[in-house]
C-alpha cells in the first residue's frame, strides 16, 4: 500500500493512445484552478460516530485497532464492482471511501483516532490523469484537509499506513478481518483477538441513535415510494418480466438514496416459494401473485427491508386471500410481541404458533395426530414456514449478524433496536403433501419495526397489509 506519492509516473500508457509526449505531459501538471473547499461543517453524524469511538476505545485499553474500509474489487478487466464500505468503518467515520482505514493508537487516557486516506490525485507526477483510479477519471475525492473537517478526525495519507502501523511493533494490534489482505499482512495480530473485535463493533450496532432512526426511517419512506412505483407499473411488468420490477424499484433507490439494499426479490408466480429468488427473469401473469421484497439503501448506507404479496391482477382469489390473511395474523402476533423487556425470540414464536394452528385447521397436518404444541415441538410447520421471522436491521440488511448471541438472539430487546417481522407460508410446486391448489404460491408479509420506550413503531406502515387495504391501493394506483 505504500509509495512515494511524489514519485513520477514514467512511461504509463494512457488507455488506448500508447506513451505520452513529454510536452502534454508539461501541460497536464499546469493551468488548474484552486478548487478546495473552506469553511466545512462537520456531516451529520460526526458527533454520532465519536461517541462509538469513545465506546471502541474504552473497550480496548492499551490496544491499537485497525479498522479497513476494503478495497475496489476488480469486475471484470480493468472495470471494478461499485463500492461498498464495510459497515464498521462506516459507523465509526461516516466515510464510505475504498481502501481508506481507522486506526486507534492507545494513550494514557484512551486512544487517538487518526483516519488514513487516499489524498487529492497529484498533479506534479501525473497520477491524476495516467493512473487509472486517478481523478481524471474517477471524480474529485475530498482533500485531506476537507475530510478531516467533515469527519471530525485526523487525518493522514493511506500509502503511509503500513509503514506507521510496522513501525511500532511492540503494541498489540487488533483488526477487523476480511476487507483489506495488505493491511493484514503488515500487522502481527491473531485471528481470535481480531474475531473479538469483529463481534464488539458488531454488537456496538445493536441500539441505534436518534440519528440513525432518522436514517432508518428514510429508507422505509423511500421504499414506500419503491412499491408505490412498482403497483404503477405492473402492466409494464406483464407485458415484458420481473426485470421491469426489479429496474423500477432500483431506479428508486438510486434517485433517493445510494442503492438497493440487498438484491431485490421481484418473485411472480411459483418464484415466490423460493426464498432468495433474485434471477428476477420469469413471466408476471395475471391471477397469480407477486412477492416483493426489496429495500432501499440511503446515501449513508442504512437499508430498509419490506415485503408485500400482492395480486397481480388487483384482486386475490380465494385460496390466495386465505393464505394471506394467516400470514398477515402471524405477523400482527410478532409485532404485538415486539416490547421492550420481550425476548428477541418470541415474536417469532407468536409467528409461528399462528401459522401451526393454520397448518392444523386447514388439514395439512393432521390434527389427530398432532396439537400445536408438539407440531411446534417438532417443528412440522417448517417444511412450509422455512426461515426464521426476522432480524436486526441497518447498516446491512442482516444487521449485528456477528454480535455475541447473548447480546442478540438470546437477548432482551431494548428500545432502538430495529428488526424486521416477516413471516411467510411457502407451497412448493412439487409438494404432494398439499392439495394441488396450494402448489406454487408463495407468501410474506414484511416490516421493519422500531422498539420504543412504549412498545413499538412500525417504520414501513406507509405500505397496506391487510388484503382489503392492499386491494383498495393497488386499484387507486392502477384504476
Amino acid at each position: 500500500m505504500d509509495s512515494d506519492a511524489d514519485e513520477p509516473i514514467k512511461g504509463r500508457k494512457n488507455g488506448l493512445y500508447g506513451e505520452v509526449s513529454d510536452e502534454l505531459a508539461a501541460s497536464m501538471k499546469s493551468g488548474w484552478g484552486d478548487t478546495e473547499l473552506r469553511d466545512l461543517k462537520p456531516v451529520e453524524q460526526a458527533a454520532y460516530t465519536a461517541e462509538r469511538r469513545a465506546k471502541l476505545s474504552a473497550r480496548y485499553p492499551g490496544e491499537r485497532l485497525v479498522v479497513p474500509a476494503g478495497n475496489l474489487r476488480t469486475r471484470a478487466n480493468d472495470t471494478e464492482y461499485s463500492f461498498r464500505a464495510a459497515s464498521e468503518y462506516v459507523h465509526l467515520t461516516g466515510d464510505q471511501t475504498e481502501d481508506a482505514v481507522l486506526v486507534a493508537e492507545p494513550v494514557a487516557d484512551g486512544h487517538e483516532f487518526t483516519l488514513y486516506l487516499l489524498p487529492r490525485s497529484n498533479r506534479e507526477n501525473g497520477e491524476f490523469w495516467l493512473d487509472g483510479q486517478g481523478e481524471l477519471w474517477v471524480g474529485r475525492r475530498h482533500s485531506l484537509a476537507e475530510a478531516s473537517a467533515l469527519l471530525g478526525l485526523p487525518t493522514r495519507d493511506v500509502r503511509k499506513a503500513t509503514a506507521d502501523l510496522t513501525a511500532a511493533t511492540t503494541t498489540p494490534t487488533r483488526i477487523v478481518r476480511g476487507y483489506d489482505a495488505g493491511l493484514e499482512a503488515a500487522v502481527d495480530t491473531t485471528e481470535q483477538r481480531d474475531d473479538e473485535l469483529k463481534v464488539f463493533l458488531s454488537g456496538l450496532r445493536l441500539v441505534k441513535d436518534d440519528w440513525e432512526i432518522g436514517q432508518l426511517r428514510a429508507a422505509c419512506t423511500s421504499t414506500v415510494n419503491g412499491f408505490t412505483d412498482v403497483v404503477r407499473e405492473l402492466g409494464q411488468a406483464v407485458a415484458t418480466s420481473e426485470r421491469w420490477i426489479e429496474g423500477t424499484f432500483w431506479r428508486r433507490a438510486r434517485v433517493e438514496g445510494n442503492d438497493i439494499g440487498y438484491g431485490s426479490i421481484c418473485a411472480a408466480g411459483p418464484h415466490a416459494t423460493t426464498l432468495h429468488w433474485v434471477r428476477n427473469d420469469g413471466d408476471v401473469r395475471p391471477g397469480e401473485l407477486l412477492l416483493l421484497d426489496a429495500g432501499v439503501e440511503t446515501h449513508t448506507l442504512y437499508t430498509a427491508d419490506v415485503t408485500r404479496t400482492l395480486p397481480i391482477n388487483g384482486r386475490f382469489n380465494a385460496l390466495q386471500r386465505k393464505i394471506y390473511d394467516a400470514v398477515y395474523d402471524a405477523q400482527e402476533a410478532g409485532i404485538a410481541a415486539v416490547k421492550p423487556g420481550g425476548r428477541f425470540r418470541d415474536f417469532h414464536d407468536a409467528s409461528q404458533r399462528v401459522l401451526a394452528e393454520r397448518l392444523l385447521a386447514w388439514g395439512l397436518l393432521d390434527a389427530a395426530q398432532y396439537d400445536v404444541e408438539k407440531v411446534l415441538e417438532l417443528g412440522l410447520q417448517r417444511r412450509w414456514t422455512l426461515h426464521g421471522t426476522g432480524h436486526m436491521l441497518g447498516l446491512d440488511v442482516h444487521d449485528c449478524a456477528q454480535a455475541r448471541r447473548e447480546d442478540y438472539v438470546d437477548a432482551l430487546l431494548e428500545p432502538g433496536m430495529c428488526l424486521t417481522v416477516e413471516p411467510g407460508l411457502y407451497f412448493q410446486q412439487d409438494d404432494l403433501t398439499v392439495p394441488e391448489e396450494y402448489r406454487g404460491i408463495g407468501v410474506r408479509i414484511e416490516d421493519d419495526i422500531l422498539v420504543t420506550p412504549t412498545g413499538n413503531e412500525n417504520l414501513s406502515a406507509g405500505l397496506p397489509r391487510t388484503a382489503d387495504a392492499v386491494e383498495a391501493w393497488m386499484a387507486s394506483l392502477t384504476g
